[in-house]
């Protein structure tokens, strides 16, 4: 196939170009450069700097490349930022998305893989977790309502159009392709996992854990941590899955199990061998208190089986890949 991937500079989008460069797909890659990182690009890969948003740009790439399919994973993802500037996360997240498949459904393109969260899960009560795909949707933050309005549209034009998908909700994504090809690469990211590393590598001079006080087993804020290459495993499935005719879907994308932030801390100091500073901070607007997938759905439908779900090997990952960003 021929594949679309906006943000493909990015974080994830840059760790799912590589698994599909390594089939054999044609990929081609949409990306402003605002968050994203040029050289993360497969070598194989066409690269197109410019805004999704850009309905002439879109339709001149569609046109010129034969596209068969998108995966988008484009926009802005730090929840504190979409409480304090929740416009751009309309803007950037819903608005521009909303071009996207406008153009797609322009130009008869009937497969859409989308990048969602379980923020649009909000903040579920004990009883709700692990989240299932049924959990009430209510969430509590911008960001996290900015996702599961393209979820709204997505399910619109499935039933208006020709047009079928896979929404995929990720919990918290962590962990760098083990080749070391690439790896979360945005220097002010506020990701747990690779911010302990910056911590422990000296980059960072402490660490603020964002809340102490959480009725969780030691305080802090619980969450299903899952490796990047195991995700990047499921687009695959995911698109494969829409290649063969499958109906649209929603899935969960965790391993079904949480640690603390004090937790993570933990495997970082035992992996890298460091006793970083760390600083206990005020909670952070927008953060629930637990979340873990229930990944039931994903694992039937798609047979799917992940291969790095063990958090020190996801630590071990990022530890190496934030030592080469160092060099």
């Amino acid at each position: 196939m021929s594949i679309l991937i906006t943000g493909g500079a990015g974080y994830i989008g840059s760790h799912i170009a590589h698994e599909l460069v390594d089939r054999g797909d044609d990929v081609v890659i949409l990306d402003n450069l605002s968050t994203g990182v040029r050289e993360n690009v497969p070598a194989k890969a066409e690269f197109v700097q410019g805004n999704v948003g850009d309905r002439d740009t879109l339709s001149a790439l569609f046109k010129a490349h034969q596209i068969d399919a998108v995966m988008h994973f484009a926009g802005s993802i730090v929840v504190p930022e979409s409480v304090e500037n929740p416009l751009k996360y309309y803007d950037n997240n819903t608005a521009v998305t909303r071009t996207l498949l406008e153009a797609c459904v322009a130009e008869s393109i009937d497969k859409f893989v989308f990048s969602s969260t379980a923020a649009v899960y909000g903040m579920p009560h004990a009883d709700e977790l692990p989240v299932t795909e049924k959990t009430p949707t209510v969430p509590i933050n911008p960001y996290g309502r900015s996702k599961l309005m393209t979820e709204w549209m997505l399910q619109d034009i499935s039933h208006a159009h020709d047009f079928r998908y896979v929404a995929l909700r990720y919990f918290n994504v962590a962990g760098a392709d083990p080749s070391g090809r690439t790896g979360q690469s945005t220097p002010a990211a506020t990701h747990l996992i690779k911010v302990a590393c910056q911590a422990a590598l000296g980059v960072r001079e402490q660490l603020g854990v964002f809340g102490t006080d959480y009725e969780t087993r030691d305080g802090t804020c619980v969450r299903d941590y899952i490796h990047v290459t195991d995700l990047a495993k499921v687009h695959l499935l995911a698109l494969d899955a829409l290649q063969a005719g499958s109906p649209s879907r929603v899935l969960n994308c965790g391993y079904g199990r949480g640690f603390t932030v004090r937790e993570v801390i933990d495997s970082v100091r035992r992996v890298s061998s460091v006793d970083f500073v760390t600083h206990d901070l005020e909670r952070r607007a927008g953060d629930p208190p637990e979340l873990i997938a229930n990944a039931g759905e994903l694992r039937a439908q798609f047979n799917w089986q992940p291969e790095h779900d063990d958090l020190d090997h996801i630590v071990e990952t990022a530890l190496k890949w934030e030592r080469r960003m160092m060099r």
